[in-house]
């Protein structure tokens, strides 16, 4: 068997390089043997989310896998060719379930299958995106590229209990290159979910922001709404999106400070085209979309560097990162696969 090596303590050592390579695994069909997976972390291994998406993908592909177990710093993973299914899945814990979702929809849209999952887990937890950042940010950018997909949210789900629960529908794509470069929008809109917190206390944090933004000369809308969960707990996503950038930040509610930690400069002083989270997600497909994706973000972080790394490595892409007026410029010159239809 020709595995192609990956050492997952490269760059940053998290789980992106976990998510990226089983993505691209699926989509190229090639065998990836992963070592030293999440070195870089003090739990290191493989956690029960990472297990989650590398299961379904094992169903969706009827992969062979090897050390799919908590904790493994290793794993091979064979796969063989995508299916069109119907799946009920549980995390069993508030893992998240975005970060779950950043594997499967491109391996399957990409994959030109169609995918129907009912999945529960965490919908709104620390060190991932939230579930309405994964609808309205990362949906948008995903639709220019040509992957569509579909979340109905069931039910919320916090830390430490999760217990959320969403409906995805992903369908069959025909990827292509972007180029997105300047905000030029004054309009954002804020989402604000919560679930046994008071109301009051709720709308007095998005008061206090909508008045840090709105001295920016700004245009902000709002949307508070009530929504069932186990946990208590709160989520909050400010985005803008014109015809050439596409930005959002999310917070979640911190109990202890009664507060929603956000970085405003993030969003207010944004004049790019992505921010940096979204660069991050629209690596794997701009790595197999035939010409140039072009993209400026403020900043490069580790984890872009991380993700653009593995992934060149396993598609082939070409990529280069220019420093400009507003942050940076990153090219990636696509190599389309044989096993993409």
């Amino acid at each position: 068997m020709d595995f192609l090596k990956i050492n997952g303590g490269h760059g940053e050592g998290g789980g992106q390089i976990v998510r990226s390579a089983i993505t691209l695994s699926c989509i190229t069909n090639q065998p990836i043997h992963l070592e030293n997976i999440r070195n870089n972390r003090k739990d290191k291994g493989l956690k029960p989310q990472h297990l989650t998406a590398i299961k379904i993908l094992q169903k969706i592909t009827s992969a062979v896998v090897i050390g799919a177990e908590i904790g493994s710093t290793e794993l091979k993973f064979i796969p063989g060719e995508v299916e069109s299914l119907e799946l009920i899945e549980d995390i069993k814990t508030a893992g998240s379930i975005s970060l779950i979702l950043q594997v499967l929809i491109p391996a399957v849209s990409i994959s030109q299958k169609k995918l129907s999952l009912i999945i529960k887990g965490g919908t709104d937890v620390l060190w991932s995106p939230s579930m309405d950042y994964t609808r309205y940010v990362l949906k948008e950018a995903y639709s220019r590229m040509g992957i569509e997909f579909s979340i109905e949210i069931i039910k919320r789900g916090y830390y430490p209990k999760g217990g959320g629960e969403i409906k995805l529908q992903v369908y069959p794509s025909k990827i292509k290159s972007i180029n997105i470069s300047k905000r030029q929008t004054d309009n954002l809109k804020l989402i604000c979910t919560f679930s046994k917190i008071s109301l009051k206390t709720i709308k007095e944090k998005v008061n206090e922001i909508k008045e840090k933004i709105c001295k920016e000369k700004i245009n902000l809308e709002i949307e508070i709404k009530e929504e069932e969960a186990i946990d208590s707990g709160a989520s909050l996503l400010i985005y803008g999106i014109d015809n050439n950038s596409i930005i959002g930040v999310d917070s979640l509610f911190n109990k202890k400070t009664q507060n929603f930690d956000l970085d405003f400069n993030k969003i207010i002083n944004n004049l790019v085209g992505l921010d940096e989270k979204l660069a991050d997600m629209i690596i794997v497909p701009a790595s197999l979309a035939q010409g140039k994706t072009i993209f400026r973000v403020k900043e490069i972080t580790k984890h872009l560097e991380t993700n653009l790394f593995v992934t060149s490595k396993i598609t082939g892409c070409k990529y280069g990162i220019g420093k400009i007026s507003e942050g940076f410029e990153v090219i990636i010159e696509g190599k389309s696969n044989s096993s993409i239809k």
